[in-house]
């Protein structure tokens, strides 16, 4: 009769090496999985460059849409000549930069040169 511990061992292998091939068709078909996958997303990638493109020129659009709007209200702020004036000779600035600021302060004065001097 067979000795049981041989048989034993036997058994003993013929499950270690069942377990490896069931590991090694387990991380087959995993690695299949994330195969198909790249795969896929090999694919949809130029729609993704056209998408992002797009968020941008949305993004674009807004910011100047907000600008455009800030920049008409602050076309509605009535500042005087020679406030205008004095800027340009006390801080030696731009008319164009003296008058944005005195518009942005809505008219004061004393807090546009403030503005421009720090």
């Amino acid at each position: 009769m067979a000795d049981p511990e041989s048989v034993n061992g036997v058994d003993d292998a013929n499950d270690k090496k069942q377990k490896k091939s069931s590991k090694h068709d387990s991380g087959a078909a995993d690695l299949e999985r994330v195969t198909d996958y790249a795969e896929e997303k090999e694919i949809t990638s130029h729609n993704l460059c056209s998408d992002a493109a797009n968020l941008f020129e949305a993004k674009r659009n807004k910011e100047n849409a907000e600008k455009l709007a800030k920049e008409r209200e602050l076309q509605k702020v009535q500042v005087k000549k020679e406030d205008i004036e004095l800027i340009i000779r006390e801080i030696e600035t731009t008319r164009s930069k003296a008058e944005q600021t005195l518009r942005e302060h809505r008219g004061d004065l004393v807090a546009a040169l403030e503005a421009l001097t720090n």
